[in-house]
């Protein structure tokens, strides 16, 4: 589909069912409307045409004919475009990947930075920011020890500045962001590095501005969008009339061609799916069946179903947000066949517990509940966080804003929103952070409002935690193999004095185990008792209240911990901890 360059021309083939006629006209042609004539392919819908002399870096659109009317389309499949609004590109698609060995990271390894492109390393008051940009702070990435980067929709939008929710050419890279050679130069060095690239797609509805597929033959029904588009009530989103018609076999085929585009010519590890609920169900929701659609559900499982086949190692994750098991079970079994889902279940009982000032406002059993629900097989099927773009965004604050508000950078900010940091890095999941995160930053996020990297000085200490917090999850030092394993037993919860204690294995046993401990109490304890699960000493490995990380922290005196106690809290031994106020300690054992 779309411009095949070959050798001396260009094949060019696209759908319009409705049409009369179809022809292309472009650079090579000089934008002759009838010079360079397509043929029908019979009944399917579908016209096609060799053209001599057009070739890698030729403009051109389809120019439709139907109802004595002249339609100039922008091609459906363009890999690239002069804008939105603008031409498509001939594109051959050539590009040198390098030589360099690449294995993605297991998912049960995964730590995973999400970023916007357009603010994740801009100039203020300038232009977006751009693939190149990004690629520049990649070694800073890596240094922070995560394996993964989650690009925010980086396909074709309107305007220069967006969130990227509002494609308007799926197969075309954004051109304010650099285009196809520069998102590939990107994975390119991201995968040299042994770093993951997610992207994030929007299938729930497209545009709904600058968006060429609308009526793009000149069918339509009920003033809707025409072929692409459902021409009843299914067709409204809440972001405009624009769901695809699922089904539509040209249309599932469109877009998961789409997919297969992402994975396969552009080297993605896995794929991100914004707002799942809006392609099974017309408004959403879950247990509405006569409001559900069967067909986007076949369209997920379509997708999933063929990367499973072709290339099984690679991860599609959904924003669903409504705890449906189906989401993540196989379609063997009538699931949708996602390997991983945001947990919001996670997110917003941490933060409940993280953002109120008084102590007497933290639920620790509902904590608890959000910790212990991803033990098992459900561990590598969640994606847990305190921040994203969603949460963070459209006037809802970063955490340590909502925890000090106009004060972020306060004790009480950096105190509370590392605990919950600690308490990501520590659950069974795949543990994900939002742009700026790691150095405290404070404004909720905007399109056109960058990262303030000057933070990573004022805020040194807390991107330390951080580090220290991804290495100790990723089991660099080879004393913490729990914390990548899918086990959890939260086996100590004091709803009084707000401490929560759990352990965490993979197969158990000295440098596996893992126990954490967590103080939300604005005031410290020493000799605190709990169960641990196996004698002698528990070796301190983190500190999140170390003056290292803040000059004004306490640094209330944390030791190793000896299991010199009768059982408790379920386990076979107990000993005593001292932890800080607003603190988190991790231990294991070295022997």
């Amino acid at each position: 589909m779309g411009s095949i360059p070959y050798e001396g021309g260009t094949t060019f083939r696209v759908w319009a069912p409705h049409a009369r006629a179809v022809g292309v006209a472009g650079s090579f042609n000089g934008w002759s409307a009838g010079d360079s004539p397509l043929a029908s392919d019979g009944d399917s819908g579908y016209w096609s045409a060799d053209v001599a002399g057009a070739g890698d870096g030729d403009e051109y659109r389809f120019v439709i004919g139907s109802d004595d009317v002249e339609r100039w389309r922008n091609d459906p499949y363009a890999r690239e475009v002069t804008s939105s609004a603008g031409n498509a590109i001939v594109s051959d698609g050539l590009f040198d990947w390098g030589t360099a060995a690449y294995e993605s990271p297991r998912w049960g390894e995964l730590v995973i930075y999400e970023l916007h492109v357009g603010t994740f390393n801009d100039v203020p008051g300038g232009g977006p920011g751009s693939f190149h940009a990004v690629a520049n702070r990649l070694e800073y990435l890596h240094d922070l020890g995560v394996n993964a980067i989650e690009l925010m929709p980086s396909a074709e939008f309107a305007t220069d500045f967006s969130w990227g929710y509002n494609p308007s050419c799926i197969f075309a890279i954004e051109s304010a962001y650099g285009g196809p050679d520069a998102l590939k130069e990107l994975v390119r060095r991201a995968h040299e590095m042994g770093m993951a690239v997610f992207f994030d797609v929007v299938y729930n509805h497209f545009g709904p501005s600058d968006l060429d597929l609308w009526q793009f033959d000149g069918w339509s029904e009920r003033g809707k969008g025409g072929v692409y588009f459902y021409n009843d009530g299914r067709s409204q989103t809440p972001w405009g009339d624009t769901r695809p018609d699922y089904g539509r076999e040209e249309v599932r085929h469109f877009i998961a061609d789409n997919a297969r585009m992402w994975l396969e010519e552009f080297r993605m590890d896995g794929l991100r799916w914004d707002a799942t609920a809006w392609i099974r169900n017309v408004y959403g929701n879950i247990g509405d069946p006569f409001n559900d659609l069967p067909d986007g559900w076949r369209l997920m499982q379509q997708i999933t179903g063929d990367t499973d086949d072709r290339q099984p190692w690679k991860l599609h994750i959904a924003e669903d947000l409504r705890d449906d098991p189906a989401i993540t079970s196989p379609v063997a079994e009538g699931g949708a066949g996602f390997d991983a889902q945001w947990d919001g279940a996670f997110v917003h009982p941490v933060r409940g517990v993280l953002i109120p000032w008084s102590d007497g406002g933290r639920n620790m059993w509902a904590l608890r509940d959000a910790i212990a629900r991803g033990d098992g097989v459900a561990a590598e099927r969640r994606v847990i966080y305190t921040e994203s773009h969603d949460e963070v965004a459209n006037g809802k604050a970063r955490v340590p804003e909502d925890i000090s508000p106009g004060d972020a950078g306060s004790l009480w900010a950096r105190k509370r929103s590392t605990v919950g940091a600690a308490i990501v890095f520590t659950s069974p999941g795949i543990p994900m952070i939002f742009q700026g995160q790691e150095i405290l930053e404070d404004q909720w996020f905007r399109d056109e409002d960058p990262i303030d990297w000057t933070k990573l000085e004022t805020f040194a200490g807390i991107h330390a935690m951080y580090r220290d917090l991804i290495r100790l999850r990723r089991n660099w030092f080879d004393t913490t193999r729990g914390l990548r394993g899918s086990h959890v037993h939260v086996h100590h919860v004091n709803d009084d004095d707000n401490v929560i204690a759990y352990h965490r294995w993979a197969e158990g046993g000295p440098r596996d185990d893992v126990v954490v401990v967590v103080n939300l109490a604005n005031r410290p304890y020493g000799s605190y008792r709990i169960g641990l699960p196996r004698s002698g000493r528990w070796t301190l490995r983190f500190n999140s209240d170390w003056t290292g990380y803040g000059a004004d922290f306490d640094g209330h005196p944390s030791f190793d911990a000896l299991a010199d106690g009768g059982p408790q809290d379920d386990m076979a031994w107990s000993g005593c901890v001292d932890i800080g106020r607003y603190a988190a300690l991790i231990f294991s054992q070295d022997s």
